[in-house]
């Protein structure tokens, strides 16, 4: 009975705020990461050095979907133990963000990562969550925590006009309220207004020495309904640059065995690849 009791603490969710949601496991293994980051110097490191350090502790973390999608009300969701690419990459960050200003409590990081996942940095339900990431990326850098440099290190025009959500939203159960649904179709139409860039793969090799470790990669689709289908970190391998990453199809959280031109080549879908990188600056 105890142990039934103490697997059901682990797993269960556990509210912390009325907006916030964490098992037990997460929160004490973010609470060790926490403890650990405040026990070092980070002043003379890198933002991008603290995504490549943080990062690789999470090397072997299970991929596990849609852990965002729970039922009711939209709700911060803090997943240390179970990770897809977008909330891998966005945990990086936030602890790359609180460790290089300092303020590591279990709060700061509640505060930093709703920041980062949701328009005007606040969760005002469903809608308001950056489901596309070159939504995500456009925002995060308005609010000045990240610079798209896709441009500027030779990328190309990129037409980026997604419209997979509002065509199918018989996938995504929050898209059932009518409210949800036009709030998405609003934020796609704003989207295609917008003018974005790319590294074909084709130019990746060529291009790859503007690119450094811990730069944000997120890779491109040839499907015209959608902008990004992956998402993962520049890690620097023997001189040239893998992804850094957690992979659906290898089940964790890993460093590509391939560099990253090389990944790219073997998947018919993926196009090429834009670029983001933290900005070194107090919260």
């Amino acid at each position: 009975m105890y142990r039934l009791i103490l697997l059901l603490l682990l797993f269960a969710p556990l509210f912390t705020q009325a907006q916030t949601v964490c098992t037990l496991e997460s929160r004490e293994k973010l609470e060790g990461f926490l403890v650990k980051l405040s026990e070092g110097d980070y002043s003379e490191k890198s933002p991008n050095e603290l995504n490549i350090e943080i990062g690789q502790c999470f090397l072997q973390t299970p991929y596990v979907e849609k852990t965002l999608e729970l039922p009711g009300t939209e709700k911060l969701v803090i997943n240390t133990t179970g990770v897809d690419c977008t909330t891998f990459l966005e945990t990086v960050l936030t602890l790359s963000r609180i460790a290089k200003s300092g303020t590591l409590s279990f709060e700061d990081f509640e505060r930093e990562l709703e920041n980062l996942r949701y328009r005007s940095g606040n969760n005002q339900g469903y809608s308001t969550r950056l489901h596309y990431f070159s939504d995500w990326i456009f925002e995060n850098e308005g609010k000045g925590i990240i610079k798209d440099i896709t441009q500027e290190i030779g990328g190309s025009p990129y037409a980026n006009a997604p419209t997979f959500m509002s065509e199918n939203p018989q996938f995504y159960r929050q898209l059932s309220e009518a409210e949800n649904l036009d709030a998405i179709k609003e934020a796609e139409t704003k989207i295609a207004k917008r003018g974005y860039f790319y590294i074909p793969k084709s130019e990746i090799q060529a291009l790859e020495k503007n690119i450094q470790s811990g730069d944000i990669i997120a890779i491109t689709t040839s499907m015209s309904n959608l902008d990004i289908v992956h998402t993962g970190f520049a890690i620097m391998k023997n001189g040239r640059v893998h992804l850094m990453h957690a992979s659906s199809k290898n089940g964790k959280v890993e460093i590509s065995e391939k560099p990253l031109s090389e990944y790219l080549a073997g998947n018919k879908t993926q196009s090429g690849i834009m670029v983001g990188r933290l900005i070194n600056q107090a919260i």
